[in-house]
């Protein structure tokens, strides 16, 4: 399309890499279709109509093609309009100051930043109604950026009449009536462009970006650099914001249920918990960065508090993902990303980026041994499940790690699939260290817990199940690292690496159930301890055992006035309940992650 190449020439230098690159693969198409050009004279000339010919696997192959396509460049869209909506007050701010300052030189220089904002706006607004099917919302994202491009060189003048006569009473109303105004149009223009694009979309790349800005956040701490760490740090706080604000109009589309209830308590969790402590961090390490000379502060809890702003913006996108079809998840995947500077600008991949799609393509006998195994992980992750639903995780890190390990697993045994975050081989490698670092942290905890226990036969049984974690998470890093061969022989896939595909699920249900293990034998040292020590001794330092409140219900059933009668129970006895048997009737209805 013409629109699209006219405006990657005209704003090369601001729009994303992520744009751009869509065009890389045009190559790719012609290829796929001149293939179809030789395809269909084969076709014509034998007259083949099986199934399998040539022509249908190459329509397969340009249908596939063009759908990423498609995806990438929505996403490409998104991209800008996520970067070009953020902060859209600030070059309006910047024009107003400069105007009351009375230094003309300045307005004019603001005058031409905010008028290349502007275009902006309008420029990006067009495109986003160029990938919509919502007529209705294209027109009214037309007509509210029409208000943008007529009002913006009234505001210049405006700007520029009150620099003229800084102390005018009327210059400054008539400043304040246009910014007013300029900021309500600009709403309008933001919500429009938000209803006829995708939420799911926006979440994804908003989680992309403030990934992007936390690790630079964390470089320019590293570094001293105080304006890129409070700049950048704004960008966070803006882009969560903004994450917050879509998210809560989205939820107002759905009647109120569980699926609502659980996406407004991850928002919540994120406005109210996660973002004070960043911008409390971050206050923190700009204080200390700018004293002469600089002083000593907390980088780990810096760090901590970006990873949690970035982990909880991930757990409204999974929130929100909770209702979406298969289908739906499998469009909304994100794409093979690469790193455009340093790979040819050609779509061919290495046989690391092309490892998830190999394991898709998988024989049904393959994919049967694989699904096999990946039930009989479902049902250990079910059992930790229930265990960690038991316990409230405020205070008890033990049952954070055993969640987030649970997650990496799940991940991993989705990847055998051809499904889910990770794309190639490295990634499951990372997984498995992420996997194997959890299991450290939770060896540490539990060997405090084992520490302080009495008796010595709960004692030698943690420990006993902190040794199969550490086995497992071995078995499960080196599982990772052996390399899928691929080979095709007369037309067929063969996967020789698929042992390693079956043996890392095993290795994930294994140390699936060690974690169950270890979590109940380190609640059943806890109280141990407290009957050594006393009552106060299960919320030791090390970890806090409380169990998760159960949902509310009436205290006293209500009964019918004709049926209201005395009954006389019979007293029970009192009986010796183990705490594993407590611990193991304790059910908890449902569990989200």
């Amino acid at each position: 399309d013409s629109r699209y190449r006219n405006l990657v020439q005209k704003h090369k230098h601001c729009i994303p890499n992520s744009v751009l690159y869509c065009w890389t693969y045009v190559p790719s198409l012609t290829c796929v279709v001149n293939v179809i050009m030789k395809c269909s004279v084969f076709y014509s000339q034998t007259g083949r109509k099986e199934k399998g010919d040539p022509l249908n696997s190459a329509i397969d192959k340009m249908t596939k093609k063009t759908r990423d396509l498609r995806r990438q460049l929505r996403k490409a869209v998104m991209d800008h309009i996520s970067d070009s909506f953020l902060e859209t007050n600030v070059p309006l701010l910047v024009l107003i100051e400069a105007a009351k300052s009375g230094n003309e030189k300045e307005v004019k220089e603001y005058a031409q930043v905010f008028r290349e904002h502007a275009n902006k706006l309008v420029e990006v607004a067009n495109l986003a109604c160029s990938i919509s099917n919502n007529e209705e919302g294209v027109k009214l994202v037309r007509m509210a950026a029409t208000q943008i491009d007529s009002l913006c060189p009234q505001v210049i003048n405006a700007a520029l009449t009150l620099a003229a006569r800084p102390q005018s009473k009327v210059a400054q109303d008539n400043m304040d009536v246009f910014k007013d105004q300029w900021e309500k149009q600009v709403r309008i223009l933001t919500e429009a462009v938000d209803d006829i694009t995708s939420v799911d979309d926006f979440l994804s790349v908003s989680e992309n970006h403030i990934l992007e800005d936390v690790n630079k956040c964390v470089i320019a701490l590293q570094e001293g650099d105080v304006d890129t760490l409070d700049r950048t740090a704004g960008a966070i706080r803006g882009r969560a914001a903004r994450v917050v604000h879509i998210i809560n109009a989205e939820m107002e589309n759905y009647e109120p249920g569980v699926y609502t209830e659980r996406v407004l308590e991850s928002i919540k969790l994120l406005s109210e918990t996660v973002m004070p402590r960043f911008a409390e961090q971050v206050e923190v390490a700009i204080e200390a960065l700018s004293t002469n000379p600089p002083q000593s502060f907390e980088e780990n809890e810096f760090i901590d508090a970006s990873r949690l702003v970035y982990d909880g913006v991930r757990d409204i996108r999974k929130a929100v993902l909770m209702i979406r079809t298969p289908e739906e998840l499998e469009d909304d995947s994100d794409f093979e990303q690469e790193d455009y500077d340093t790979r040819s600008r050609t779509s061919v991949q290495t046989e690391d980026d092309q490892l998830i799609a190999i394991m898709a393509q998988l024989p049904q006998e393959e994919k049967a041994k694989i699904a096999e195994q990946v039930e009989s992980f479902r049902q250990e992750k079910c059992k930790l499940d229930a265990e960690v639903a038991k316990w409230d995780d405020n205070g008890n890190d033990i049952i954070v790690l055993a969640k987030q390990m649970c997650m990496i697993m799940m991940e991993m045994t989705d990847f055998t699939r051809g499904k889910g975050p990770l794309k190639n081989s490295s990634d499951v490698i990372n997984a498995a260290k992420k996997i194997a670092e959890a299991g450290s942290r939770m060896d540490k905890l539990s060997r405090a817990v084992a520490d302080q226990c009495p008796d010595s036969a709960c004692k030698q049984d943690l420990l006993a199940y902190l040794q199969r974690i550490a086995l497992y998470c071995h078995q499960l890093n080196i599982c990772s690292k052996v390399k899928a061969e691929v080979q095709n022989l007369g037309g067929e896939l063969i996967v020789s690496g698929l042992d390693s595909a079956t043996s890392l699920i095993q290795a994930a249900k294994n140390l699936m159930n060690a974690v169950v293990l270890t979590v109940k034998a380190s609640y059943v040292a806890s109280t141990k301890y407290q009957k050594v020590y006393g009552t106060a001794a299960v919320n030791s330092p090390v970890v806090s055992w409380r169990m998760k409140a159960p949902e509310k219900k009436p205290l006293v059933k209500r009964e019918k006035p004709e049926e209201c009668q005395t009954r006389v129970r019979r007293g029970s006895q009192k009986k010796h309940i183990s705490p594993v048997q407590a611990l193991s009737e304790f059910k908890i209805k449902q569990f989200y992650w």
